[in-house]
């Protein structure tokens, strides 16, 4: 391997090494490296015109035709960012696609600019299979799945446990109609490499064995990677089993107090109250067709004179009136339903504690 380049991918990821991105704007929204930072070589537009030319009459003419568009003020002032990421991450790399033209170009003119910089051998292209070649590997080892009705801790749970995989964390949202966090989802190969990334780690670590929450096909939207999902189907279950009152707690204190303190640090007082209000609204309203239309707006109302009651300075118990009737009427049902479907996987039931203990140490 030379000094001008890396194939270290496992390092790269480990280490949260710094990435120059030199794929257009387009493409790095697509997918990208939480390490990478976006300095493109060309912008959307150029690069289609590049990619035209290319097609039509070859590499000459399109290497031609990027130096005449990417030349003068705008070839100095990306360069000018490139030098700046270099002597900022003097132990960074970057890349392009494949670790070709584009990434060999900036590589050369940064050289010219008095700067030796790396670059990432195979480009994108290698060091998104190698993530996707790990969470496949992850499939493979041993896997326990946490169960229980909502507000039973589960995530918690997955977060606290140093072999825990936070799906839910990965993918910006907690998986139900009400799931969405003050965080925007990112692109499903955002949230894969993120979660590859993270378990890279846990395995540098020497673990070997994981638990997940249990999770439907769909977190938001981003899709669990197949292989982690189809081993879920299989695994092992343990099943949190807490009082009622400490569920309605914990979802008090997570979707009511929690997101309405978050919106408003975020948006200011006003603006965030809106957004909280509609985010609350949105929940319910994804779930219509399911209550009923009379349930729904039944609950619609408890919950507009809950908000009413909070937004006066009264505090959020009366969001209870609302949440109760939800999880007794929708949630619970729906999961015990969904439960019954796997109970020959059940390998334990207890509440958060005893869960906990069991899992860590649990040898099997």
């Amino acid at each position: 391997m030379s000094a001008n380049s890396s194939a270290d991918y496992q390092q790269i990821f480990l280490h949260d090494i710094p990435l120059i991105d030199v794929r257009a704007p387009v493409e790095f929204a697509q997918g990208a490296f939480a390490c990478a930072t976006n300095l493109p070589l060309m912008m959307d537009e150029e690069r289609h015109t590049v990619g035209i030319c290319y097609k039509q009459q070859g590499q000459k003419a399109a290497i031609e035709l990027g130096e005449q568009l990417v030349s003068g003020d705008a070839r100095e002032q990306r360069i000018a960012q490139w030098r700046t990421f270099c002597q900022q991450y003097p132990q960074g790399f970057l890349y392009c696609l494949r670790g070709g033209l584009r990434s060999h170009i900036t590589q050369q003119w940064l050289r010219q600019a008095g700067v030796e910089y790396p670059l990432v051998k195979g480009g994108y292209k290698a060091m998104r299979n190698f993530l996707i070649s790990v969470n496949q590997k992850v499939a493979t080892m041993p896997l326990k799945v946490i169960g229980g009705n909502t507000g039973s801790g589960k995530t918690r749970l997955v977060t606290e446990l140093p072999f825990g995989i936070d799906l839910e964390g990965a993918a910006k949202h907690r998986g139900s109609s009400f799931g969405r966090t003050l965080e925007n989802q990112s692109t499903q190969i955002n949230f894969e490499n993120r979660v590859a990334v993270s378990l890279l780690k846990k395995q540098h670590q020497g673990i070997c064995r994981w638990v997940v929450e249990d999770e439907g096909k769909t977190i938001g939207s981003n899709h669990v990677p197949l292989e982690i999902y189809e081993s879920m189907q299989t695994a092992s279950l343990v099943v949190i089993e807490d009082p009622f009152e400490l569920r309605l707690l914990r979802l008090k204190e997570e979707y009511i107090d929690t997101m309405s303190a978050g919106f408003q640090q975020q948006y200011g007082e006003d603006d965030g109250w809106v957004r909280f209000s509609h985010y609350l609204h949105h929940g319910l309203f994804a779930i219509r067709k399911r209550l009923g239309m009379e349930r729904y707006q039944a609950l619609l109302n408890e919950l507009d004179s809950a908000l009413h009651h909070q937004q006066m300075g009264q505090g959020s118990d009366k969001h209870e009136n609302w949440l109760v009737p939800l999880l007794i009427e929708y949630y619970d049902p729906m999961y015990s339903y969904q439960l019954s479907k796997k109970s020959d996987r059940i390998i334990f039931r207890g509440d958060y504690n005893a869960v906990r203990d069991f899992l860590l140490n649990d040898n099997h």
